[in-house]
């Protein structure tokens, strides 16, 4: 199935047109808090199509797939083709040339590419109780060919408020510190990725209801460091969380050992195909 991005295309390129300057400096500008790039851009779309886009979530859906271990529980889902259009629509406007393009001209980023296959990307919906402990992302494509560059987070929930929990946390190197970034309606987050930009996303405490939001992740052939490096997604512990830590550098040595093996690894490769 195709989408028609041409919509969101020019809704976006109309969003940053005034404020790409700005953008771009708070982006370079916040490093200062904890390390990592990061900036939110909120009003991202006109607010009715923001409200449309969440409608269409549909949480009681059985085209959900659970992620749920001791690292993370979250639902997520590529199944395009069983969803209302608009989030196939919004999801890969993110993914066009001249978006990616544009986000690279904010960021500074250099030769950032797409990924149509959505690796580790696409829709996601948290509930009450679920989280995602602290990590950083895998280093590469699934490939291997290209480099983590851009985490892109859409969050289109109405009414989430901070006490709500379900934000984005970002660590300092030994995540010991984090600043947090409010999931607010209608708010584009962008942050940098590399092998140092720890997150998380705290636990949602708000019942019935479910955080919802748009992923995408931008590649470069350009290593963040200059230098060649490979890690999986490594997952820590909370600073109030001693043994949890231990467990996850028990894990991500053993996940680590597996991936030099097993290119794929151990979990199930998700990657977006399109439906002819």
């Amino acid at each position: 199935m195709s989408f028609d991005t041409s919509r969101f295309v020019g809704l976006i390129k109309e969003r940053l047109s005034g404020e790409s300057q700005q953008i771009a400096q708070e982006f370079q500008n916040n490093r200062k808090q904890i390390g990592t790039r990061f900036v939110a851009i909120d009003n991202f779309l006109p607010e009715a199509l923001a409200h449309e886009i969440h409608k269409a979530y549909q949480p009681h859906s059985p085209n959900w797939r659970e992620m749920k271990s001791f690292r993370e529980k979250k639902m997520t889902s590529k199944q395009f083709d069983v969803f209302p259009k608009i989030l196939g629509e919004v999801t890969f406007a993110i993914q066009e040339p001249e978006i990616v393009k544009l986000f690279a001209e904010i960021t500074q980023i250099k030769g950032q590419v797409g990924d149509p296959a959505l690796y580790a990307g696409g829709l996601s919906m948290m509930r009450s109780g679920d989280f995602l402990n602290p990590h950083i992302d895998n280093s590469h494509d699934q490939d291997r060919k290209l480099y983590r560059r851009l985490n892109l987070l859409y969050y289109v929930t109405p009414e989430w408020t901070l006490a709500d929990g379900g934000h984005l946390e970002l660590w300092n190197t030994d995540v010991t510190r984090n600043v947090t970034i409010e999931s607010k309606f209608n708010r584009m987050v962008l942050m940098e990725t590399d092998s140092t930009s720890w997150h998380s996303v705290c636990r949602v405490t708000k019942p019935d209801s479910f955080r919802c939001c748009v992923s995408n992740y931008y590649f470069s052939s350009e290593s963040p460091t200059g230098q060649d490096y490979f890690h999986i997604t490594e997952f820590k512990g909370r600073p109030d969380e001693p043994f949890k830590r231990i467990v996850s550098d028990v894990d991500s040595l053993i996940r680590t050992t597996v991936r030099k093996v097993k290119k794929s690894g151990l979990g199930r490769v998700d990657l977006y195909k399109e439906k002819k």
